[in-house]
């Protein structure tokens, strides 16, 4: 393998981003903020979900998923394939829904090729194969924040670490799928019509968080969708349009910043701070370093008297 995959955030603009950079058309992701099927449906034409959740480490794969039902057969009658790489869980998963959309959503030339060519192999091959593609790996790369302190590609996770895992709930032939590649099968939670998809997905993920401490917030959520400037131009509502395209124009910019390191420019920053202070004589430069100890102090003080502490700051 030429490279390797670097880690991206569950971000609604990163992800819409994404996929059009690989050819989808007219699909956008949204953030749901509860779990509450009223709030899926407002989101308009629903094709799935990307759930990211704390992965467990820790846990034996067992032969019976907690929730469901293996559906080995299924495996042969949809995109399925097997995560064989670290990071690329996030990726995966939206392909998992697009790829099992294929004649509802434009995917594109790109995704509609590699989809017909490892359509017969089996998920580990699937899976391999999708690890492999330059052209999925660098758009996913394109997106991962610039860290010049962290190698994504050379970091293995223990079972002391935070690993957080995506995964993709979509309908397909009349069932709730729920596609995860470390999975052995795509995991059936019975009949579910189009219609039905909210009521029942959030169903499902109802009763998977309840499975965790209820300490565990970190949680997030994203929901596969029509562009929603679609909508907006078919009910003539040019004040709704006119907020998307102004909120397609804050992730331009928001993506951006992702792939810039600042680093650089911060310690270049602070050394032209500092030769400011130091030129001022005197005891200009103790002043400010004492003035800054002193505000973060108090900063901490006041986080200490709101019972926060630097564990609840993500």
């Amino acid at each position: 393998m030429s490279g390797g995959w670097n880690t991206i955030e569950s971000d609604a603009g990163v992800f819409t981003y994404l996929i059009e950079k690989l050819g989808v058309k007219d699909v956008q992701f949204e953030e749901l903020i509860t779990l509450d099927p009223d709030e899926l449906r407002q989101s308009g034409k629903i094709y799935g979900v990307i759930f990211l959740f704390k992965y467990p480490t820790g846990e034996t794969r067992s032969d019976t998923p907690k929730d469901g039902n293996f559906d080995h057969e299924a495996a042969n009658n949809m995109f399925f394939a097997a995560q064989t790489i670290q990071n690329a869980c996030g990726t995966q998963a939206l392909l998992s829904v697009l790829l099992n959309k294929d004649g509802e959503i434009e995917i594109g030339k790109e995704l509609r090729e590699f989809k017909e060519f490892s359509g017969e192999f089996p998920p580990e091959l699937r899976g391999e194969t999708l690890s492999n593609s330059d052209l999925i790996r660098e758009v996913h790369n394109s997106f991962a924040r610039s860290s010049p302190f962290i190698d994504e590609t050379q970091r293995t996770a223990t079972e002391d670490d935070d690993v957080y895992h995506f995964i993709a709930y979509t309908s397909i032939q009349g069932k709730l799928y729920e596609l995860d590649g470390l999975q052995p099968a795509p995991i059936s939670h019975g009949a579910c019509s189009v219609d039905e998809f909210p009521d029942k997905v959030v169903q499902v993920l109802q009763r998977r968080i309840g499975r965790y401490p209820a300490t565990e917030i970190r949680f997030n959520l994203l929901a596969c969708v029509q562009d929603l400037r679609i909508r907006a131009r078919e009910m003539g509502d040019d004040e709704a349009l006119e907020a998307e395209e102004q909120r397609r124009n804050e992730w331009l910019w928001e993506n951006a910043l992702r792939r810039h390191n600042f680093v650089g420019f911060v310690g270049e920053l602070l050394k032209g701070v500092v030769k400011d202070k130091l030129a001022q004589g005197g005891d200009a430069y103790g002043k400010w370093v004492e003035e800054a100890k002193g505000k973060t102090k108090k900063r901490s003080d006041d986080r200490k008297k709101q019972g926060i502490t630097g564990d609840d700051l993500e």
